[in-house]
């Protein structure tokens, strides 16, 4: 089980950070990666990473304003999110995967384990 928090209304150009946790489990060494899905669309994949997180697959549109950060005491992923569109509007959910092979086929084919019950993201003015 994966839960989400940190959603909201963020005005264009702004700035937010989700956080990923993993209550009584643990996200250390396990592939994680962060989907969205917007009104009409399929869920997309956005930024995963290894279970070593030396390898990460970012999608093109979010490429330079996303990053994905590990806390391992903490026990929790963020995604921070910089320079926001109205276009990243979304519901964004956090998911794992046990032992990734590909991080791109994580994120294209969202081959996961467990998802999260995700979290709005809204950028207007």
């Amino acid at each position: 089980q994966l839960v989400e928090s940190g959603g909201g209304l963020v005005q264009p150009g702004g700035s937010l950070r989700l956080s990923c946790t993993a209550p009584g489990g643990s996200l250390y060494n396990v592939g994680i990666g962060w989907f969205r899905q917007a009104p009409g669309k399929e869920r997309e994949g956005i930024l995963c990473a290894s279970d070593s997180g030396t390898t990460i697959y970012n999608k093109r549109s979010v490429k330079g304003r996303f990053t994905i950060e590990r806390d391992n005491a903490k026990n929790t992923v963020y995604l921070q999110m910089n320079s926001l569109k109205p276009e990243d509007t979304a519901v964004y959910y956090c998911a794992a995967r046990l032992g990734v092979r590909n991080v791109q086929s994580m994120c294209v084919d969202l081959d996961v384990n467990y998802w999260g019950q995700g979290t709005q993201v809204t950028v207007s003015s």
